[in-house]
C-alpha cells in the first residue's frame, strides 16, 4: 500500500526534526513527518502522581522503559549507557534543558590542537541558526559570560539557590571561572509557556511546561501552518530508485500494518543512534552495506560525552531540590587545551542540585557514602538535602572503532534489527576524566564540603550521541556533505547529532538544533538546484 507521495519526508519528531520542519514550511512543499512515538501527554507526567521517582516507563533508558514504540540498544560492550525517548519532542522531554552552545575552538580542533577533524563548517556559520533556535526555544541565562560568545535575548537565569551560591564561593575561593547556565527554562512566562516554579526533577518530563521540549515549542507552529505529523509509525527502510535517489520509506504504522510512503525527498532526524540503524537496515543492490555508506563511515566515529561525576556532602541543608537539577551554574575554566594537564580539548564543569530520596539513595549507594543495612538510614539522614554534586562533560574525541552497528539478534518489536553499541574510552578521554574529578573535589572542599565520594566515569549514562554520519567536504572522509546532504544519495539529508564532526565540551541540543535550521536554510537556498 502506498501513501501519496509528499515532497519532503522527515523521519522523527525529536529536536532536529521539528526545527527542520518548523523552517522548511516556509517553501510551501508538502511536508510529512513520521515518528514512531506519540505524543506525551502532560498530565501523564511522573510528577503529577506519587512515587514520581519509581516510574520506569518515564527512564531515560529505553531498555528500562520498554515502551511499546521504544527499540532496545545492546550496550553492553560500552561503559557508557545511551539514553534517549522516542515520541513527539525526542530528547527534549526528559533532557534537564542545560542549553551550551559548542565553542568557535570546538569547530577547528585539528588545526588549532592537533586532534580529530575540523568542521567544514565555523562557529559564525551556525551563530544566526543558534539565534533563532534560541528564540523558539527559550533561553534563560545572564548576559557577558567570559567563557562563552556573546549573546541576547535572554531571560533572567534560573537562580542560583543556597546550593549554587555555597559552590559558587569554592570557585571563587580557588580563582576559578563559573557563571550561571544557560538553560531552556522559561524564568518568566514565555510564548504561553508559564515561567519554572522550581519543581526540579525537570528528566522525567515538565508538567508545568517551563522546559522547552519540542512538542511545545516548535511542534504547534509547524502544524498550524501545514505540517502533517503522522505517530506511531516506526520506518523499516530508506528505499531507492534505479537511480540510486531516495524514493521514499517502508514503515508499520499504528496497527502493525506493513506500509509504504513515496517523497521527493527524504530527511533522517534520528539521533546519532537512530540514524546510522536506519541506514544500515536500508540495504540494496547499490548499497549493500547500509544506504549511502560508500565510505564505510555510516555508524563509525560514536562520540559519547564521558562524565565525571563528584558529590560532596555538606553540613546544613542546601536546598538542593528547589530548582531544575540540571541548571544551576557552569565553569569553563578548563574548557581549552592545556597540554601540561596531560590530554588534550577539555571539559564543562556542571553543577547539580540535589535529588529526590529515592534518587538521593541510589547515587549515595552508587558512590560509596551510603552502607548497605545496619547505619544505612542514619547514613541517609546525614546526606539528604545536604549534597551537591559536580557533573564534568569531557569532550570524546571521534575514533572509527567507537561504532554503532545492527545486532544479530536483538529486535524491536517489529522484527527490526536492534542498534548495537561497541565503545571504549580513549586514553585523552581517561586522563581528562581523572583531571576532571580532582578539579571537582577541590572545587567541593573549598566550597566546604565535608566529606566528597571518590568520583564515578563508568556506568554513567549519557543522552549526548554524536558523530556517525559526519558532516565533510570529502566523500571518503564522511557521510554528508558541508550542508547535509548525503554524498552517495542526492536527495537524502541527515539533520541531527550524528553529523557532529566533533564533540565539544557541552550538551549537545543546542548546537544539533542550529545545525538543523541550517541544514533547512541551505536547502531553501539551493531548491532550483537542490539535487544536482
Amino acid at each position: 500500500m502506498s501513501d501519496d507521495k509528499v515532497d519532503v519526508l522527515i523521519i522523527g519528531a525529536g529536536a532536529s526534526g521539528a526545527a527542520m520542519a518548523w523552517s522548511l514550511v516556509d517553501t510551501r512543499m508538502r511536508i510529512l513527518c513520521l515518528e514512531q512515538g506519540d505524543w506525551v501527554n502532560q498530565s501523564d507526567y511522573p510528577t503529577v502522581g506519587r512515587d514520581w521517582e519509581s516510574r520506569p516507563d518515564f527512564s531515560g533508558s529505553p531498555n528500562m522503559r520498554r515502551r511499546d514504540e521504544d527499540y532496545p540498544i545492546n550496550d553492553a560492550d560500552s561503559p557508557i549507557k545511551p539514553v534517549n525517548f522516542n515520541g513527539v519532542g525526542g530528547g527534549t522531554i526528559l533532557y534537564m534543558a542545560h542549553f551550551p552552545r559548542l565553542h568557535p575552538s570546538d569547530f577547528r580542533t585539528r588545526a588549532l590542537d592537533g586532534v580529530g577533524e575540523d568542521w567544514p563548517i565555523t562557529y559564525a556559520d551556525l551563530e544566526p541558526h543558534f539565534a533563532v533556535n534560541d528564540e523558539m526555544m527559550g533561553v534563560a541565562g545572564l548576559a557577558g559570560d567570559p567563557g562563552v560568545p556573546s549573546k541576547e535575548g535572554l531571560m533572567p537565569p534560573v537562580p542560583l539557590g543556597v546550593l549554587g551560591e555555597k559552590v559558587a564561593r569554592g570557585f571563587n575561593e580557588l580563582g576559578w571561572h563559573w557563571w550561571p547556565s544557560e538553560s531552556a527554562i522559561a524564568t518568566v512566562p514565555y510564548n504561553g509557556r508559564d515561567k519554572c516554579v522550581n519543581l526540579g526533577p525537570c528528566a522525567s518530563g515538565c508538567a508545568q511546561g517551563a522546559k522547552a521540549s519540542t512538542d511545545i515549542t516548535y511542534w504547534p507552529e509547524a502544524i498550524r501552518r501545514g505540517v502533517e505529523l503522522r505517530t506511531r509509525c516506526r520506518v523499516r527502510e530508506i528505499t531507492i530508485d534505479e537511480r540510486g535517489m531516495a524514493d521514499g520509506v517502508v514503515y508499520y504504522d499504528a496497527d502493525g500494518v506493513e506500509r509504504s510512503q513515496s517523497a521527493e525527498m527524504v530527511i533522517v532526524a534520528c539521533n546519532g543512534i537512530g540514524t546510522p540503524r536506519l541506514l544500515l537496515n536500508s540495504t540494496s543492490a547499490r548499497f549493500p552495506d547500509g544506504l549511502a555508506n560508500s565510505s564505510g563511515l555510516v555508524g563509525r566515529n560514536l562520540m559519547l560525552h564521558a562524565m565525571a561525576v563528584t558529590q560532596g556532602i555538606f553540613d546544613g541543608p542546601m536546598e538542593g531540590y528547589k530548582g531544575p537539577i540540571g541548571c544551576s551554574l557552569w565553569s569553563k575554566e578548563f574548557y581549552e587545551t592545556d597540554l601540561n594537564r596531560g590530554f588534550a580539548r577539555g571539559y564543562t564543569m556542571e553543577i547539580l542540585r540535589g535529588n529526590g530520596p529515592v534518587a538521593a539513595a541510589q547515587m549515595g549507594m552508587m558512590m560509596g557514602a551510603l552502607p548497605w543495612g545496619e547505619g544505612h538510614h542514619a547514613a541517609f539522614r546525614q546526606m539528604f538535602d545536604k549534597s551537591a554534586a559536580i557533573c564534568a562533560v569531557c569532550e570524546d574525541l571521534p575514533e572509527e572503532h567507537n561504532r554503532v552497528t545492527l545486532d544479530p539478534d536483538m529486535t524491536d518489536s517489529h522484527g527490526i534489527p536492534a542498534p548495537k553499541i561497541n565503545y571504549v574510552l580513549g586514553e585523552n578521554s581517561i586522563n581528562m576524566l581523572a583531571h576532571a574529578g580532582e578539579r571537582s573535589t577541590e572545587v567541593l572542599r573549598a566550597a566546604g564540603a565535608s566529606f566528597v565520594t571518590p568520583t564515578v566515569t563508568s556506568g554513567v549514562a549519557s543522552g549526548h550521541v554524536m558523530g556517525t554520519t559526519r558532516m565533510g567536504t570529502d566523500p571518503e572522509r564522511s557521510v554528508v556533505n558541508e550542508w547535509g546532504r548525503s554524498h552517495d544519495v542526492k536527495n537524502l539529508f541527515v539533520a541531527d547529532s550524528s553529523m557532529f564532526v566533533t564533540s565539544g565540551g557541552v550538551n549537545p541540543t543546542s548546537t544539533l538544533q542550529a545545525l538543523a535550521l541550517y541544514v533547512a536554510d541551505n536547502i531553501k537556498q539551493r531548491l532550483a538546484n537542490l539535487f544536482d
